[in-house]
């Protein structure tokens, strides 16, 4: 496998074929290579389209291909696709494989030099972009697996419903991803020798987004929980609210009838009228007590 460097270009010649990569280039570049190859000018705009989602058209003469890798990590936080993952643009034929891209993917350079054809190399880099949905979802999943745990074990400190929130957009948005992958990869035409190790893509691909979609049920479930949860200890305090006034209204308002400055109140005038009154006041939180323990409210 020769190798060299031109411009924005990594120019690889294999025994059979010719890769050409293009990291970050500019519309000039891309423009040569499209008169050099015979491009299609939209396809061409498609590559440079940051936030382009996946896709595959065939040509008579090549299949163009846009296929997304993850690129963050779920600790940062980010919600949006183009935040999450960036791109990777292929045309290819039986004779060339041109793959455009502006974000740096290390896997690129660590390639064998014994791919016989370009589909061999391009079933190679699908591999490798999936790859990067692995670690995310390890990471999802043991985020979840400790949140539920707060939640369960009452930890509420622990608990944020920030982090739920992110937790189950990126897993959302992740699952879409996928499933525009797996719409392309379902798509795509190889020679029949490359048929099984593109099974293999599309089968992993099935794996991935039963996980993500497991992922993102136990997450929105986690968040009806944690609502729940929250709303119970609403509930909770406003039941301890409401036995403290069941008890002290009846005695608040003895109180605020013998509390008013009238001249003529009778009772004022008992000499056990205060001892009266007490009783009186016992036996009513008393009565209130035995009602609560027979309606099973304490």
């Amino acid at each position: 496998m020769e190798a060299r460097t031109v411009d924005h270009q990594r120019i690889r010649t294999f025994n059979n074929f010719i890769w050409t990569d293009i990291c970050n280039p500019d519309r000039q570049s891309l423009d040569e290579i499209a008169a050099q190859y015979h491009l299609d000018i939209h396809q061409i705009t498609d590559s440079l389209e940051r936030g382009h989602l996946p896709k595959i058209e065939r040509l008579p003469s090549y299949q163009f291909i846009i296929l997304r890798a993850f690129t963050s990590t779920i600790e940062e936080g980010a919600t949006t696709i183009n935040d999450l993952s960036n791109k990777i643009a292929v045309f290819f034929n039986d004779e060339k494989l041109i793959s455009v891209h502006q974000h740096d993917f290390p896997f690129l350079g660590q390639l064998r030099s014994d791919y016989a054809h370009p589909a061999d190399l391009l079933l190679h880099i699908v591999n490798r972009m999936l790859d990067t949905y692995e670690a995310p979802l390890a990471e999802l999943d043991r985020q979840i697996e400790e949140l539920e745990q707060s939640v369960f074990l009452r930890q509420h400190a622990k608990v944020s419903l920030e982090d739920l929130y992110y937790l189950k957009t990126q897993t959302r948005i992740t699952k879409k991803l996928l499933q525009l992958f797996q719409q392309v990869a379902g798509q795509m035409d190889v020679r029949d020798v490359n048929k099984s190790s593109l099974q293999d893509i599309r089968d992993r691909l099935v794996r991935l987004v039963l996980k993500y979609d497991e992922v993102l049920e136990n997450a929105r479930n986690l968040l009806n929980t944690y609502h729940s949860v929250s709303a119970q200890r609403s509930n909770d305090v406003m039941k301890l609210l409401t036995v403290f006034s069941a008890f002290f209204l009846p005695l608040t308002f003895i109180a605020g009838i013998y509390g008013m400055n009238f001249q003529h109140m009778p009772e004022l005038g008992w000499p056990g009228g205060y001892f009266l009154t007490l009783g009186v006041m016992i036996g009513i939180a008393l009565i209130i007590f035995i009602w609560f323990k027979r309606k099973r409210i304490l």
